[in-house]
């Protein structure tokens, strides 16, 4: 599958967003950056949701769905939606593009800002990841997305 993973910045709304992604021909999640520890948590998380498909594991009924689970590593999807859900009025966001090769954020006023979604010990501990001594906090996120498989009954 063809995934992106960008950070993005602009006054666009939420909405108006989504429909500028869909209208492209694909499918977007836009993500709360203070719930994005890394590209790599988002990758990781699309991967498991992935996996959860081919293996009849899946919790929710899209992998857009699948995904939000795995990178807030909650097994309850209001729960996990909340989390990751960007804040009202926030100008940044995450965009995890499926299908779209290119975003054309200039068209809608929207500048790419992929330092948004930074790994920090801070989002690490807002996503409920356990941080022991020396483990990095990208490691201690991407464990914890791995974990959430163990959360499904």
């Amino acid at each position: 599958m063809n995934v992106q993973v960008i950070g993005i910045e602009g006054d666009t709304g939420f909405d108006d967003i989504v429909r500028h992604f869909i209208g492209l021909g694909g499918d977007v999640l836009l993500l709360d950056p203070s719930s994005v520890c890394g590209k790599d948590h988002i990758i990781s998380a699309v991967m498991h949701a992935e996996r959860a498909f081919r293996n009849g594991t899946n919790r929710s009924k899209t992998i857009m769905t699948e995904t939000i689970l795995y990178a807030a590593g909650e097994r309850q999807i209001g729960r996990a939606m909340e989390r990751m859900r960007p804040k009202e009025g926030r100008r940044e966001m995450v965009a995890v593009l499926f299908g779209i090769e290119d975003p054309k954020l200039e068209s809608i006023g929207m500048a790419r800002r992929d330092e948004i979604m930074e790994a920090s010990a801070e989002k690490a501990k807002n996503l409920g990841a356990e941080m022991f001594d020396g483990t990095a906090c990208e490691d201690a996120v991407l464990e914890h997305v791995a974990m959430t498989d163990l959360l499904k009954p």
